[in-house]
């Protein structure tokens, strides 16, 4: 058994116990109801009903059952996964917001891999059995272009290629605020937040970490940046920004206002992988594949913008 204990975050201030766990700890909702119903979650030391409500700064305990090992992905069609390029080494898709990577323990949604073999493409088999192929990931909160390896070829080139950054990694983040300089460089080490587990924070022996910024509008309460990578930590522009206190609208996690996210029907992070460019593994061509803003992120520019209007 493992124990996750936790404050509950002024974001999910008032949700139902099952509801907040789902989105804190990326369970699905029947999920943390069975946790629940099971006598495994205290609030405040006493045992929590599912239909229960937190309280912001409330102590979390939560009693998880050891994790099956995953598997290999089963195919399953995934809605809203599309494709943007295929060919016999790799695969490109755009990757909506809600569907992880690949499998992992905690995690029953849907996964870029499971859609993958649901349209009954066969991908690498480098890599971990529910791994298998990708060669970068997103968070299932974010957004955008994703890069996996159909060849072994393809797979240990794209892995070397990342670990030399030489694959080019923009993306679109909304933040709180206005950073100064309007143009800079945030080089701070990332690991596992030392008190709770499930974040991650800038830590003085994390591992490098290295991203680049530019403001590229600004509204009254918030800026649109394009952010470049140099690294791939987990995490890694979530908490950057959020060393600056800027964090990406929306992202409760990381101590976004509540308030700001619900006046711009945020559920979850602004924060979207919006160019990825490499050089291809079979000729070594550079290739570059885009993808606009979702509807959801459109849909809180355009509010930022009429509210200051």
């Amino acid at each position: 058994m493992t124990l996750r204990t936790l404050p509950v975050p002024e974001g999910l201030d008032g949700l139902r116990v099952d509801a907040g766990l789902a989105k804190l700890l990326g369970f699905s909702r029947t999920v943390a109801a069975g946790l629940t119903e099971a006598g495994s979650v205290l609030l405040d030391g006493s045992v929590a009903g599912k239909s229960d409500r937190l309280i912001a700064g409330a102590w979390l305990e939560v009693t998880l059952p050891e994790p099956e090992r995953p598997t290999a992905p089963v195919g399953e069609p995934v809605p809203g996964l599309q494709v943007l390029h295929e060919d016999d080494d790799i695969v490109v898709v755009d990757k909506p917001v809600g569907i992880a990577a690949h499998p992992s323990p905690g995690w029953t949604g849907p996964t870029v891999l499971g859609g993958l073999a649901g349209a009954g493409m066969r991908v690498a088999t480098s890599g971990a059995a529910e791994r298998q192929g990708v060669v970068h990931r997103l968070d299932v909160g974010t957004s955008g272009v994703m890069l996996v390896a159909k060849s072994e070829r393809a797979y240990t080139a794209l892995k070397q290629a990342f670990r030399n950054r030489t694959v080019d990694k923009q993306y679109r983040a909304l933040v709180q605020g206005h950073p100064d300089p309007l143009r800079g460089t945030i080089d701070a080490p990332i690991d596992r937040h030392p008190r709770h587990d499930w974040r991650f924070a800038v830590v003085a022996d994390g591992k490098p970490a290295v991203t680049h910024y530019e403001v590229i509008e600004a509204f009254r309460s918030a800026s649109l940046c394009e952010v470049r990578l140099e690294t791939g930590r987990t995490h890694q522009i979530r908490v950057h920004f959020a060393a600056l206190r800027h964090p990406c609208c929306g992202d409760l996690t990381y101590g976004a206002d509540p308030a700001l996210a619900k006046r711009l029907g945020l559920t979850r992070q602004w924060l979207h992988a919006a160019r990825l460019g490499f050089d291809h593994p079979a000729d070594g061509r550079r290739v570059e594949f885009t993808s606009p803003d979702p509807g959801d992120l459109a849909g809180a520019l355009d509010a930022l913008a009429e509210s200051d209007q």
